[in-house]
């Protein structure tokens, strides 16, 4: 875990492009490859459990696939200030969760914590984006990862009992509504624990190696907590198969992509584009689609072209080099096709259907198709179409469905001290439960952007990009008001604005955020008892030695 110690089990969608599958290895290929726990030469390594630094964010959407949130904020509905601000930087299919949201289709939101201290204002990140959700129609769900706090961190369950009232009850006092969502404890959630079994069973030990770096010394509870982690993520889904979305930092990546893999390969059927009998992978597909299109240019009859005459046109079309190896495999399959017309159609592929359901989903496919024994060419429905039909025929057939998970991510706050935050480091956080004037204290103490000399800020204007104080206005003081975190990078930047009196604005706005919240969180208490989440959960009711010690 990371010090913000935010977890995606703790923070389809929207397809991408066939060409933008094809370049990053296609489907499933895709899905394997983003398991890897690559740590390219000046690189970053994603760990869940260790640093919470990432020197370049923008490095993360070349490494590990995490496309740009700014590509898609029109399309989210009235988008949160962590969104307008770029706080939230990156996403996995998250278009799936805002046209649904937009269009008042389910969806929902799970995030949860992972209880080895105070929750501080970087935390606070998390309980925003999920409240966000909330108010925007999502089923909502925020969990305790105790499990994960006790096998990975070796917490007791008494220090972890007492951590998690203090999550639960920020998170009630920012405004998350139970009776509109869902608060669990991972150790106490018997329908988690089943879909973890289930789903564990779809995990490979060369998996969590190659994700997490496991090996002899990783303990098994470890590993469980990492598949019950994968059950949180697809915990939304159990009752009905919506688009989810998990916010998390970029650390917990490496649970997004396996958990995203494991949806995948308990899916009955995979729908894929096609245009004869031969099964093309990804980048072979964006070559024959193109070929398709251009058929006019190279069929006798292009309302029935052949497999061998676009195989012929392929071989001496000009194609990026990226593509080579595709072109050789996509010109042999046509050539084996033969005189088969080349017609595009959409395809059912079997993967882990049994007889009836197979059955079930071939008497459901409407108008024109064909049937073979691993597969059904359907040439009436299009991609989306066969999606949700193949989703429902599961659903039906007592399979999960699941819609493959989508994540978004946001920037980790830097710390009052510089660097990263961290709850180990006192003074480079503050905790939701600190006192105000403690709060105070911290941010006239904080480090700034600001220049050698009042003459020098004056001058050439401060750094707000790299202050700690310019960010807790941004991510925290300023709110919703767009205008005032404007105004007060602006001024800084223009050097209008200098160190002593921009600090002495943001302690006294943290001073008053931390006595209203404190307040609120008093006021949290009577519902939080009255919610059936267990708090006082000893080691004797798992039928376990209690930590008396």
């Amino acid at each position: 875990m990371s010090d913000d110690d935010t977890s995606p089990a703790r923070g389809t969608g929207g397809a991408d492009s066939e060409e933008d599958r094809a370049r990053t290895g296609g489907d499933e290929e895709r899905s394997r490859s983003e398991g890897r726990r690559a740590v390219p030469d000046g690189g970053v390594a994603l760990d869940p459990w260790g640093s919470a630094t990432v020197a370049d964010y923008r490095e993360l959407f070349e490494e590990f696939g995490i496309e740009e949130f700014e590509a898609i904020i029109d399309e989210v509905p009235e988008p949160h200030y962590l969104m307008r601000r770029g706080v939230i930087f990156g996403h996995r299919d998250y278009g799936a969760v805002a046209r649904a949201l937009a269009n008042d289709e389910p969806a929902a939101a799970l995030s949860g914590f992972m209880p080895t201290g105070d929750p501080h204002i970087g935390h606070k990140l998390v309980f925003d984006e999920l409240i966000y959700h909330q108010g925007q129609g999502a089923d909502t769900y925020g969990l305790i990862a105790d499990l994960e706090a006790h096998s990975a961190r070796g917490l007791t369950w008494e220090e972890i009992d007492e951590h998690a009232r203090d999550y639960l009850l920020s998170l009630l006092a920012l405004g998350f509504d139970p009776e509109d969502g869902e608060l669990y404890r991972q150790s106490t959630n018997r329908r988690l624990q089943d879909l973890a079994f289930e789903l564990g069973s779809n995990a490979r030990f060369a998996e969590f190696e190659s994700i997490y770096g496991f090996g002899g010394e990783t303990s098994v509870s470890h590993m469980q907590s990492v598949v019950t982690q994968m059950a949180d993520i697809l915990y939304p889904q159990l009752d009905e198969p919506k688009p989810t979305v998990i916010p998390v930092g970029p650390d917990q990546d490496p649970h997004v992509r396996f958990a995203r893999d494991i949806a995948r390969k308990t899916r009955y059927f995979k729908v894929t584009e096609a245009f004869a009998s031969p099964e093309f992978d990804a980048p072979e597909r964006v070559l024959v689609r193109r070929i398709y299109d251009e058929r006019e240019a190279w069929a006798d009859d292009p309302e029935t072209p052949r497999c061998e005459d676009a195989a012929d046109y392929l071989r001496e079309a000009e194609v990026d080099a990226e593509f080579e190896t595709a072109r050789t495999g996509a010109v042999e399959k046509l050539e084996n096709a033969g005189m088969e017309p080349l017609r595009p159609r959409t395809r059912f592929l079997d993967r882990n259907a049994d007889e009836d359901a197979f059955e079930a989903l071939i008497e459901a496919v409407p108008g024109e198709k064909r049937a073979f024994d691993a597969h059904i060419d359907s040439f009436e429905l299009d991609r989306e179409e066969a999606e949700e039909l193949a989703r429902e025929v599961e659903v039906d057939n007592g399979g999960f469905g699941f819609y493959t998970p989508s994540s978004i991510y946001h920037r980790f706050m830097t710390g009052l001290t510089g660097g990263k935050m961290s709850s180990s480091i006192e003074a480079s956080h503050i905790s939701l439960l600190d006192d105000p004037e403690e709060g105070y204290d911290k941010v006239k103490s904080a480090t700034t952007g600001g220049r050698e000399t009042a003459e020098k800020q004056r001058e050439l204007g401060g750094k707000a990009d790299e202050c700690p104080v310019y960010e807790l206005y941004a991510y925290l003081l300023a709110g919703d008001d767009d205008d005032f975190a404007e105004e007060v990078y602006e001024e800084c930047v223009g050097g209008e604005r200098l160190c002593g009196g921009c600090k002495e604005q943001a302690a006294t706005l943290m001073k008053e955020f931390l006595a209203e919240h404190q307040e609120k969180r008093e006021e949290a208490e009577e519902l939080l008892a009255e919610l059936d989440i267990d708090l006082d959960v000893d080691g004797s009711r798992r039928g376990i030695p209690g930590d008396e010690e």
